[in-house]
């Protein structure tokens, strides 16, 4: 029978009254610390009741379940999971079973790249490191394991980051992919982030985020909208003026009215921004040149 907190304190502080520091041989003092470091990590576990999580790994999701949008220190982690391995547990949780965790690196870069402010109460993720973590929400995508076996594919395959990126973003269009998958399949490239972000402002395919054209998705995840690459012409809007015409336009087409709060399967509509003075004729990529549009209004303007 397991013991409670309050028992693991009680012989932790009795055997750190009782520790000789004086005692001259070295081995003697390090074997009488072997039990208070025993009962360090039992009391660390118990901090969670075993009736809500039993294994290491269920403690570490409860732990991030409880905190989530918040930077958490693998120190944390040993504590209450009472394992020296917390990032093999945190890879499972993310690869195998579906949880949005972000380590310090993909977040750090994620921001770099534009792609995670600090609003609406996220934290400031330029000061992680490689030992840090953050859950972008409690929600549990259970389909990410088939998406890394995917990833594990397309990372193995020829080319470079942006290249493998963009063969896994069509692998899943219209599916939100979290930026742990594709800092993977770019094998951890330190410019991935801002490749990926290259494939919406340069090369004009509609990869979106939470902050360029998606409020509607959580921090840290990306969608492949459509597999049609945008016209030349239609490319490198800068991404502030992107989201501020969409936001002036109150995301929805400004012909039509279509939002992404009328999205089905049957209609897998998206928005883009259109240019009134066009941009082959000399039209700027400011915003007041720029109105939303849905795809199929898009190109109706264009035939006209």
């Amino acid at each position: 029978m397991s013991q409670t907190a309050e028992q693991y304190q009680t012989a932790l502080i009795a055997l750190l009254q009782n520790f000789d520091v004086s005692c001259p041989d070295l081995r003697e003092k390090v074997l009488a610390l072997v039990p208070a470091w025993d009962l360090l990590r039992n009391l660390g576990t118990a901090t969670i009741p075993r009736g809500i999580a039993r294994s290491a790994r269920d403690r570490i999701l409860y732990y991030f379940r409880q905190y989530p949008q918040t930077i958490i220190s693998n120190r944390e982690i040993m504590v209450v999971s009472g394992i020296s391995d917390g990032p093999r547990r945190i890879r499972e949780l993310r690869v195998e079973f579906g949880w949005p965790v972000l380590n310090g690196i993909t977040a750090k870069e994620m921001q770099a790249a534009g792609d995670l402010e600090i609003e609406d109460g996220f934290p400031d993720c330029s000061d992680m490191t490689p030992n840090d973590y953050i859950m972008i929400d409690t929600a549990q995508d259970r389909d990410s394991a088939h998406r890394w076996n995917v990833a594990k594919t397309i990372r193995n395959c020829p080319g470079g980051a942006k290249a493998h990126i963009l063969a896994f973003l069509k692998e899943n269009v219209g599916i939100p992919v979290s930026g742990e998958e594709l800092r993977y399949v770019a094998k951890g490239a330190t410019e991935w982030a801002r490749r990926a972000r290259e494939l919406r402002t340069e090369d004009g395919w509609l990869v979106c985020t939470h902050w360029s054209g998606r409020p509607d998705l959580r921090s840290g995840l990306y969608v492949l909208e459509s597999d049609r690459q945008l016209p030349v012409h239609d490319r490198k809007i800068d991404d502030f003026v992107r989201r501020a015409v969409l936001v002036r336009d109150s995301h929805a087409c400004k012909k039509c009215g279509w939002t992404h709060e009328q999205w089905n399967p049957s209609d897998p509509r998206h928005l883009e921004l259109h240019h009134i003075a066009h941009h082959v004729s000399g039209g700027t990529n400011e915003a007041d040149n720029l109105k939303t549009l849905c795809n199929v209004c898009h190109d109706q303007e264009h035939k006209l």
